[in-house]
């Protein structure tokens, strides 16, 4: 199809322009570039609240645990860390940090209240080049020295424990014979300092000793694994299988996209249904399109009809009515992008919308926009108009002029 002349403009905006006496068509005009606006709107919205769902989950993540951890398959603690990280950092140059850690499960209890927790030993020297959590401390402060232990906030509060408060933690799974039968290994601690994440399922479960005091509550002789740092975390599954090729059974390596799989995957879905399910909004307004232009070929027919009589080819009055749709369906995109804009802003800046953390994972609302996501949307949305215009344009452009004007 040629370029559009001026002539077809001007007859598309002469169409299209609301006018008194036309009430009906000018409501379904509006209620048409309306709806392509909500759509847009709507969808654009959803859209980056998933992309900063996804983004502020994956720093979270990142914050709290390390992009690789590495461990022995046949479950015996490592002795020898140091050489093994030296070698790794030696052989696989884009590792930054490394850093030991114990991870084993307890009962907390402190007063009439208990719980179960997962205990992770770690050296507080090093455990701030692969964890967020040293500074994240909202009560207290991270102090691991002598028998002195760090709780999540909600854990903290689902045993009623604060600051300076002394918990005792027993490994259920490391007992000790005696004549009266077996054991628990137990150890009282000082609460120190209470940690927030921003994600429930590490503020509720996790506590950090560390390591000296968790090798001797949990007997072990060595550590359970060690974490690494890199570079660029989304190039970790690649580096993970580096790591393993260097080392070699028994040892594995897990990045933190496959400890985090299921969720990540949830979130990718969810996004894409939310896409196609609110695209149908955008293709409910397209159908008002339709209507609208459908009126304004029965309106003008005698209009079409002396304009055909005159000269005009049938593909000149097929593009007046795609000028037509792509002016309703444009203009409501760039207005439901507009709005979409204006809506993430606030929302991003001023976050006025509470989450519950244990089932969201998040504590507030999350936007991230991202360019192409609006011109995807944008662009999707004026393709539905263009198709929306084609039925309207063909019948237009298929009357015959003088049943056109006998008929009006």
């Amino acid at each position: 199809m040629k370029k559009f002349s001026n002539f077809e403009f001007f007859l598309a905006k002469r169409y299209i322009r609301i006018k008194k006496g036309e009430g009906f068509r000018s409501l379904i005009t509006l209620f048409a570039a309306g709806g392509i606006c909500l759509g847009v709107a709507t969808l654009l919205v959803v859209l980056s609240v998933m992309n900063g769902m996804q983004t502020d989950l994956k720093s979270k993540v990142l914050g709290a645990s390390a992009p690789l951890t590495l461990s022995r398959v046949d479950q015996i603690a490592i002795s020898d860390w140091e050489e093994i990280a030296s070698n790794v950092k030696e052989s696989v140059p884009e590792i930054k940090n490394a850093a030991p850690y114990i991870y084993e499960k307890a009962l907390l209890r402190f007063d009439k209240k208990t719980d179960g927790a997962i205990i992770r030993g770690v050296d507080p020297a090093s455990f701030s080049l692969v964890s967020d959590i040293p500074e994240n401390i909202v009560i207290g402060e991270f102090d691991l020295s002598e028998r002195r232990i760090v709780l999540g906030k909600f854990l903290a509060n689902r045993l009623w424990a604060h600051v300076g408060d002394t918990i005792t933690v027993s490994a259920p799974f490391s007992s000790a014979p005696t004549p009266f039968g077996f054991l628990l290994s137990a150890d009282d601690y000082i609460v120190s300092g209470l940690f927030d994440m921003g994600m429930y399922e590490y503020n509720a479960t996790l506590a950090i000793m560390s390591v000296e005091n968790a090798r001797k509550l949990f007997g072990v002789n060595g550590v359970t694994g060690i974490d690494f740092t890199v570079n660029n975390p989304y190039k970790a599954p690649g580096l993970a299988i580096d790591i393993v090729a260097e080392l070699g059974y028994p040892y594995r390596v897990v990045n933190w996209m496959e400890r985090n799989r299921t969720l990540l995957r949830a979130l990718e879905i969810e996004k894409k249904v939310m896409f196609i399910i609110l695209t149908l909004i955008i293709i409910v307004a397209a159908f008002n399109i339709i209507s609208s232009l459908v009126l304004i070929v029965l309106g003008r027919m005698r209009e079409i009809g002396i304009i055909k009589a005159l000269g005009s080819s049938a593909s000149s009055i097929t593009k007046v009515f795609i000028l037509d749709g792509l002016i309703v369906g444009g203009g409501g995109t760039l207005f439901g992008v507009g709005l979409a804009w204006i809506l993430c802003f606030l929302l991003g800046k001023y976050q006025f919308i509470d989450l519950p953390s244990d089932v969201y994972f998040l504590t507030k609302l999350p936007v991230e926009m991202q360019l192409f996501d609006f011109l995807l949307v944008a662009f999707s949305a004026i393709i539905l108009s263009l198709l929306a215009a084609l039925y309207p344009a063909k019948k237009a452009s298929s009357l015959d002029p003088v049943e056109a004007i006998r008929n009006e």
